[in-house]
């Protein structure tokens, strides 16, 4: 396909597509679905090889939030039976992060549920940082949350945080039908701040909301000119008691087609598949590993996730390699020169004003029937309980 031969060649000059060119790669076959993950495969282990980066998630707080985040499972109002418990001292976040360690992982990323840190808060993570640095050799920490106030990130990066995450989910366009508590921009801010403190900034995206191809491709625009160093592309994880708990929109296919576009918009940057790979990529995720050169490793906040050795099976049979804590994830011209200015290697650069004459024809809808709600599972281990993590 000349498209995918465009798109294979712009990858390799970390040149952004045009938009008609990533919608299309959406808007792509199932027949031409192998030539689409083949494509955008050369373009990923053009810059990472066949590494995989591993990530554990550590759920410092869980529970009790007061946005209304619709997709979340912690959100104001959910009635999901999710574990619920304030803030996990230093010495038990850094057991809960030993585990992930131990099974390979390389950054412990900690997130706590709520709007945005308060000074105090701060303070607790700065000495959770500390104490997870100084018991863990070489890994690397990043901090997830919410909104940043002024001076909030240089404490972080202080503390010994090397990344923020913050992700912008969904497009500036329809931002306001998912969430009302703050704002797209209110996003956007905190990772000027996290990059502004010279913090790695994370920050992606949440895929089956209801969206359209449309709004895909501008999240992911938007991202490439916000210039984070990771972009976690998120599935929905439909859980029973929130808005959106009844929304089955994705398919394997359509899963890898949303990595692959990521991916040709992104060439550079560590695409990681993040919550709901397990739900929706199912016996496919090792496709997946062709596209995304980073995932979460055990479970997430509020869900069950593949076992850990199963991960490191998965990466082993499909014939790649975890990344090790004496690697460089990011390509050399980005670990060595940061792309924290909004005009570099993942900025809007050129081409990116041409808009779609035609939209693609939209994806089949799903239906009940193809629901997996058996996939949806509660975390009940880990982090908050007795009882040993999925790692």
């Amino acid at each position: 396909m000349d498209l995918l031969n465009t798109l294979v060649d712009k990858g390799l000059r970390r040149e952004l597509p045009t938009r008609d060119e990533a919608l299309a790669v959406l808007a792509t076959s199932d027949d031409d679905l192998l030539d689409v993950v083949a494509a955008a495969g050369k373009v990923r282990r053009h810059w990472f090889g066949r590494r995989v980066k591993l990530n554990y998630l550590v759920n410092l707080k869980s529970g009790l939030c007061p946005e209304d985040c619709s997709y979340c499972s912690q959100r104001l109002g959910s009635t999901a039976g999710i574990l619920k418990y304030t803030w996990l001292k230093p010495d038990q976040a850094s057991d809960a992060a030993a585990a992930g360690v131990a099974g390979g992982a390389k950054r412990v990323c900690l997130v706590a549920s709520g709007r945005g840190p308060t000074d105090r808060d701060v303070d607790r993570v700065s000495e959770t940082i500390k104490t997870i640095k100084d018991n863990n050799e070489g890994v690397e920490v990043c901090a997830c949350l919410g909104l940043l106030s002024d001076g909030q990130a240089e404490r972080l990066r202080e503390a010994g945080a090397d990344a923020y995450n913050h992700n912008l989910n969904t497009s500036e366009a329809t931002y306001g039908e998912i969430t009302t508590t703050h704002t797209y921009e209110d996003r956007v801010d905190t990772v000027h701040k996290a990059h502004a403190a010279g913090l790695s900034a994370c920050s992606g995206l949440i895929a089956g909301m209801g969206e359209t191809d449309e709004d895909l491709v501008d999240v992911v625009f938007s991202l490439r000119e916000l210039d984070p160093d990771s972009v976690p592309v998120n599935f929905l994880i439909p859980f029973e008691g929130t808005p959106l708990g009844k929304e089955w929109n994705l398919t394997p296919q359509r899963c890898l087609r949303i990595l692959a576009m990521t991916r040709f918009v992104c060439p550079d940057v560590e695409v990681r598949i993040a919550g709901g790979r397990e739900v929706h990529l199912r016996t496919m995720q090792p496709l997946a590993l062709h596209l995304a050169n980073s995932i979460f490793l055990g479970d997430y906040l509020t869900s069950e996730g593949q076992a850990g050795k199963a991960d490191l099976e998965m990466i082993a049979d499909a014939g790649f390699e975890v990344e090790g804590t004496d690697q460089v994830t990011l390509p050399e011209h980005r670990a060595a020169e940061g792309c924290h200015d909004g005009g570099g290697v993942c900025g809007s650069g050129g081409g990116g004003a041409c808009g779609s004459d035609a939209a693609p024809e939209a994806s089949e809808p799903r239906t009940a029937a193809d629901a997996r709600t058996d996939l949806v599972a509660v975390r009940r281990r880990g982090a908050g309980t007795d009882l040993a993590p999925n790692a």
